[in-house]
């Protein structure tokens, strides 16, 4: 990285915000609060990162979103969804599903006592308008390449192959202990990353699992070289997307 660059990277902890529901356990990583005295807990159309846990044989029964899209990452177990569509998916490291809410989705989360524990990502991104229509999208996604950013999601007409209603990009990376890669990024616009398992630095920065870190200026020239295997997730985002603030759950 040239000294004349300017980085401006913002990291936070683990997440102290989360619910114990026994069988099921969520922490709520807010990326807006990466940035100081910034008074939204959500970054633009990036609303919260939820890490979540579900046991073997646990149900979250029928319920409803609205006004905003839910995205399921799930690269350890299985999530079983069915909903008002009379949709019956099953997401795992193999697929990728994207609710789009939008005015109401009805939907139950499960798994199976023979399945193994999951644990996963629920990403919520606000839209840009409210009471779009409702849809939902369950893909297989692409084989990782080892130490290689995989795009999953991105804006309505963007090459990801699922989209969401604003203007966040999602890829994920599996790095080999010692490997460097750059962070994606796009001018005018931020990148903040989510470290899901294993540790990485940047800018000369470390951070562990369930760590992250919100790039504001620079996200083009910051690498992440990691220290162990890890696995990390990374949005780039128009902070000055239109957004709505009436999700059920994002907000």
């Amino acid at each position: 990285m040239s000294s004349e660059t300017t980085v401006t990277l913002h990291k936070a902890p683990r997440t102290t915000v989360g619910q114990n529901q026994g069988k099921f356990r969520t922490y709520f990583n807010f990326p807006g609060r990466n940035l100081p005295d910034h008074h939204d807990h959500g970054y633009g159309p990036l609303s919260t990162v939820v890490e979540s846990f579900m046991d073997p044989d646990t149900l979250i029964r029928m319920h409803p979103h609205q006004n905003e899209e839910i995205i399921s990452w799930v690269p350890r177990g299985v999530m079983r969804h069915d909903d008002g569509e009379g949709n019956k998916l099953v997401t795992d490291s193999d697929h990728l599903m994207v609710m789009n809410a939008g005015r109401e989705f009805w939907h139950e989360e499960k798994t199976l006592p023979e399945d193994p524990p999951l644990r996963m990502l629920q990403i919520f991104v606000r839209p840009h308008s409210l009471d779009l229509p409702p849809n939902i999208q369950h893909e297989p996604i692409e084989e990782p390449v080892q130490n290689e950013w995989r795009q999953l999601f991105g804006p309505e007409g963007s090459d990801a192959p699922l989209f969401v209603r604003n203007d966040v990009h999602f890829s994920d990376i599996r790095l080999d202990e010692g490997a460097t890669v750059s962070l994606p990024a796009k001018e005018g616009w931020d990148t903040y990353f989510y470290v899901f398992d294993g540790a990485v630095t940047a800018a000369e920065t470390r951070f562990d699992t369930t760590e992250s870190g919100l790039v504001v200026e620079g996200a083009d020239s910051v690498s992440l070289t990691a220290t162990t295997d890890s696995l990390v997730v990374a949005f780039v985002i128009n902070p000055e997307a239109p957004v709505t603030r009436q999700g059920t759950i994002g907000r």
